[in-house]
């Protein structure tokens, strides 16, 4: 990728800079985190059963830590390393509970932890065509991000994706006694997963309302949670889960922040519920489609 300034249609390329040490990288994200990854940072440099993780992460939205790894070296295995932090979080649950507990001054308790949404971050100026494919597994809870820097003092972060044919991690766990343990209690949740708790009809409304969602910007995209499907534009725009009548959704906009002349939306600001935002709909037909898309581009 080439970046260019533009000055009076003048096109003036923006050489990249590398990254002199991992530390840079690493203060960038942990000053950053919540802009960048959506977490939050409970330590840095967290030591454990003589492991050191540079940063400890807490997703609020899927109540689960998340480990992220900064490396300048591509030589080794994201995987391997990967799946031991993994296991090293699974072991010792109690010590990163309270590790958050007197960082962030909670009193979070183990049941209130989703376990199965744990996850690894590695982050890199870039990574091996063999490191994206030994984890691109739709099941496998390690991402990679690469960040970039440029003259002007411009960073570029992407998530690498993986492909929409990706395998299950499944097909190989066994052959491996530490993937087999973690894969079995770390889910990486899908459409899939949503679509089964829902009827034909259901899946079908959910079907028309999510392509008229991803038809309002192109850089949309859809992130499965345990309990909902989540359409981000940076944020949470709007989150939908699949009942057997109908869907349920949610818009991420603040108590008087949306127009609403018809009335359609509740009110969710002082009640618990899945989502983002505090209004709610439960639509099982397709009537109001076009009114409900006038409300969700006001979260974009």
């Amino acid at each position: 990728m080439v970046i260019y300034t533009n000055n009076n249609n003048t096109l003036s390329e923006v050489h990249e800079r590398s990254f002199k040490f991992e530390k840079e990288i690493q203060k960038i994200f942990e000053g950053n985190l919540n802009s960048i990854m959506e977490l939050e940072v409970v330590k840095s440099e967290f030591s454990i059963k003589h492991k050191r993780i540079d940063t400890l992460a807490f997703d609020r939205e899927a109540k689960a830590f998340v480990i992220i790894e900064y490396k300048r070296d591509r030589s080794h295995s994201v995987v391997d390393q990967g799946i031991s932090y993994l296991n090293l979080m699974l072991e010792h649950k109690a010590d990163f509970i309270v590790e958050y507990n007197e960082a962030m001054e909670n009193h979070l308790k183990r049941n209130e932890v989703d376990w199965s949404q744990s996850k690894v971050c590695f982050v890199s100026t870039s990574f091996t065509d063999n490191q994206k494919l030994a984890t691109n597994f739709k099941d496998l809870a390690i991402e990679l991000w690469e960040i970039k820097q440029f003259e002007n003092g411009l960073i570029v972060i992407d998530s690498i994706k993986k492909s929409q044919s990706a395998p299950s991690i499944k097909q190989i766990s066994g052959t491996n006694e530490t993937l087999d343990k973690v894969t079995k209690e770390i889910k990486v949740y899908t459409e899939e997963d949503l679509l089964e708790r829902g009827s034909d009809e259901s899946r079908q409304l959910y079907e028309q309302f999510k392509n008229a969602i991803l038809n309002l910007d192109a850089d949309i995209e859809i992130q499965p949670k345990k309990e909902y499907a989540a359409f981000k534009k940076g944020k949470n725009i709007t989150d939908i889960t699949i009942m057997r009548k109908g869907i349920k959704m949610w818009i991420n906009l603040k108590k008087g922040m949306l127009d609403d002349p018809k009335k359609l939306m509740r009110d969710m600001s002082n009640k618990g519920h899945w989502g983002n935002g505090d209004y709610e709909l439960t639509i099982e037909t397709n009537e109001n489609v076009e009114y409900i898309m006038y409300l969700i581009k006001q979260a974009l």
